[in-house]
Parts: C-alpha cells; structure tokens; sequence
C-alpha cells in the first residue's frame, strides 16, 4: 500500500510566482474552444512520464484510493495549462492513483458548474470504479503538499483560505472551490443540482444535501488548506445567478429529484489526452 505523504514536501509558487509565469504567457495566449486541444497540448508531457491517458498509478506501491479529478471548464485555456502544470506533480507527490478529467461545455449557453459536475461524476465512471472525486474549480491551485486529496468518512472541504480572502475562510458554510466526496457521498446526496445557471449557489445547495443527509463537512487546518487564486474578471456567460436564493430555499424539497437522477445531456466528445481525458458536453439539447 502507498504511505500518503512518503513523497511530500514541496510548496506550490507563491501568488507572485503564478502572477508571473501567467505574465510570461502574454495577452496572445488567449484563445477560443477551437483551439483548446492545440493549446491546452503545450503542458509539459515530458515531465509526465507516468501519465498515460490522463491518469497516473504510482510505480511502487498500491494506493489506498482511487480518485478523480472532475475540472468544469469553458474558455479558461490559460488557467487549465497553468493548475496541470502543478496539479500532475503535486498528486504524484501524494502517491495518488488518479485521473484528470476536463468537463468542457460547449455552446453559448450561460456556464452551468454544477451540471459539468455532474458529467464528469457520471462520465469518469463509465471509465473506473473510483473511490473518490475532488471537484476542482479551474482557477484554484493548492499550495502546500499535506492537503491531501482524498476522501474520508465524511465530505471533506479543501480550501480553508486562499489569497484573495487573505487566506480566510469565505463565509461560515462556505464549501466552494475544490471539495472532496466518496463515490457514495456524492451518489448519496442526488449530486449537484442541475439548475444553477450561471455564477453562485450550488456549492450551498450542495452543502445543504450534505447537511439534510446529517453528514459533517470536514477541513484540514487553515495553514494545510492554502490555495492561489489566479486573478480574472467575471466571464461573459457566468453572470451572477440571480434565481439563486430561491433555490436555495427547495433545497430540501427538490434534491431527490434535481440532481444525478436528471442530468440530461448531448455528449459531443471524450478525447483521452497524455495529461487529461477532456468531457465535451452540450446543455441546449438532451441526450
């Protein structure tokens, strides 16, 4: 079995570190879906040796458990190239058996986080039996080795602070960013809910399923749980949800019927990159 921890002991960069190896990059490194694969194929396979298909086994030992990275994505090509670039050698560093998977979305559709979630929890299966998902925003890179990427008893938050909130928690509740839950945990709980279109809500409404199915959110401690935020304004097609406070009160009402049970969507692609498997849904239709 792997001992976690055996291979730990480095630090992600520091913000300014990020900030200037994004710099590095310039306004040119933008660029649209369409190029995505061409793009997003410039982190380093060299240093990745292990990675085939995006995932990796540790070479010595075997892991306690077998976990999923779930990234949703939309037009964030920068910071996907940026968090594979440290996420890779930081979960080696775990002795972690995992895969990473990319849920794209296609269209002009505003952005649905919480339903690419639910794709890649969904999806990711049909390839393993995995013991864990972390579910990971795009922007948010972990800084120190011991915050470890695996599921406990209970579901677990990742990010205690991160610098854009001077390394404090958001909001007593908050369970945003990057989370952790078993296979399940997360069947448990009906998933996400499909209906938060747009920015916020459906990290509370899921923390709200947690807490109907009187589960306990666990963290590790504030100096463990330390992420860089990469900086960036709010994207075109990720407004604010204003329906969000309404849906927050059907939480308890709904979250049988909203949530894995009816995720409907049109599948346009699963592309198995050395580095990633990359999720190409559509919302506008169904299956």
């Amino acid at each position: 079995m792997c001992s976690v921890g055996l291979g730990l002991g480095r630090k992600t960069p520091s913000t300014q570190q990020v900030l200037l190896e994004l710099g590095k990059r310039g306004p040119g490194f933008e660029c649209s879906g369409t190029e995505e694969k061409k793009v997003v194929g410039m982190t380093k396979r060299a240093e990745n040796p292990q990675v085939h298909r995006g995932q990796y086994h540790p070479g010595e030992c075997k892991a306690l458990q077998r976990v999923a990275i779930l990234i949703p994505h939309r037009n964030r090509e920068k910071h996907l190239v940026y968090l594979l670039e440290h996420l890779h050698p930081f979960l080696q560093r775990q002795q972690l058996e995992y895969g990473i998977y990319i849920i794209h979305q296609a269209g002009s559709k505003k952005f649905n986080r919480a339903k690419l979630l639910n794709v890649g929890y969904l999806e990711a299966l049909k390839d393993e039996n995995w013991d864990c998902f972390v579910f990971h925003d795009v922007d948010l890179v972990p800084e120190n080795d011991l915050n470890l990427y695996k599921c406990e008893d209970q579901p677990k938050h990742l990010v205690v602070g991160r610098n854009s909130t001077g390394y404090r928690l958001r909001y007593s509740g908050y369970f945003g960013g990057v989370t952790a839950l078993s296979r399940e945990q997360f069947f448990k709980v009906n998933g996400f809910s499909n209906n938060y279109w747009g920015w916020g809500g459906e990290d509370d409404d899921l923390r709200l399923r947690v807490e109907l199915h009187r589960m306990k959110i666990i963290r590790p401690t504030p100096e463990v749980g330390k992420y860089t935020m990469i900086f960036h304004t709010r994207d075109i097609g990720n407004e604010v949800n204003m329906e969000r406070v309404k849906l927050l009160h059907q939480v308890s009402r709904v979250w049988k019927t909203d949530g894995l049970s009816s995720c409907a969507y049109k599948l346009l692609s699963v592309d198995y990159n050395p580095l990633y498997i990359n999720i190409t849904v559509d919302f506008w239709s169904g299956p």
